[in-house]
């Protein structure tokens, strides 16, 4: 590959995590208009679920996908996906390593949760982890305009 088919490829995963965004934005609003709870109704629960699920699906773009796609364009695309992180640090597309843990973590419970009462607490974590992971993909489109220019 050469680097316009580097560039390409980031180009082509950002457009993949925008549209999986405006879902998630979309699952947020919902859900957030619910607010925390102890328990939901049915609707708002099939909307958290959704929420979970769209949550998920973009850290996933996010660190696995666009992240990587970072990497291999700036010829870094060796290691772990804790290298992979901390050079998202050191670009400041993230403030802290440590949020990105918690946003993966999140991540894990989601995909991982088989239990209706720890999915509340889930739900609630979700709420509040949400707009960090919107800033941190606001951050990532920042960083990258400038292979786009």
């Amino acid at each position: 590959m050469n680097q316009k088919d580097y560039v390409d490829n980031l180009n082509e995963t950002l457009k993949v995590l925008d549209n999986a965004v405006k879902w998630l934005e979309r699952s947020y609003k919902i859900c957030a208009s619910t607010g925390k709870g102890k328990k939901y109704s049915e609707d708002a629960f099939d909307a958290f679920e959704t929420l979970s699920s769209r949550f998920a699906r973009v850290s996933d773009i996010l660190v696995q996908k666009v992240f990587r796609s970072i990497d291999s364009l700036e010829l870094s695309d060796e290691g772990t996906l804790i290298d992979a992180l901390n050079r998202a640090e050191k670009r400041e597309i993230i403030n802290s390593i440590d949020d990105i843990r918690e946003i993966r973590d999140l991540r894990n419970q989601i995909v991982h949760e088989y239990v209706d009462e720890d999915l509340i607490g889930t739900f609630n974590e979700i709420l509040k982890w949400t707009p960090k992971l919107l800033e941190i993909i606001n951050n990532t489109n920042i960083y990258c305009r400038k292979y786009f220019m």
